[in-house]
């Protein structure tokens, strides 16, 4: 039997991390939770994950800053990101593709969205937001 593909979450937000925990782990994915920025890193190398999905607004660092240590790391930068953020600004979107993300939602989302959005960053295929 194959493996289960493994994301790494790196949420603070207890509720949308544990919604986000029980739709993805029913969907047949391995998760592993953070939930602090300067934890996603070591948890990334540690970890090998299929996915990152990473939260914008964080303690300890931003997204957006382990997105752009994660993409200047050549044993890393092959891991997908998704990268999530309640800020619904063009500009917000920009930045998190800018700093390397294959991909960005916008808090609030359909959980069916984000359930398709993962199965296409980890089978490879096209990324939408």
């Amino acid at each position: 039997m194959a493996e289960k593909p493994r994301i790494l979450l790196v949420e603070d937000e207890d509720n949308i991390a544990i919604a986000i925990e029980v739709l993805l782990g029913r969907a047949g994915y391995d998760l592993v939770r953070v939930s602090r920025g300067d934890q996603a890193l070591p948890n990334i190398r540690a970890q090998q994950p299929d996915l990152v999905v990473l939260d914008v607004t964080l303690p300890g660092c931003s997204g957006y800053e382990v997105c752009q240590r994660l993409r200047s790391d050549p044993t890393l930068s092959h891991i997908p990101v998704l990268m999530m953020s309640a800020r619904v600004s063009q500009a917000e979107q920009r930045k998190g593709l800018a700093m390397g993300a294959d991909a960005f939602l916008t808090k609030p989302f359909a959980m069916d969205d984000l359930k398709g959005l993962v199965a296409r960053l980890i089978e490879g295929g096209p990324h939408e937001n």
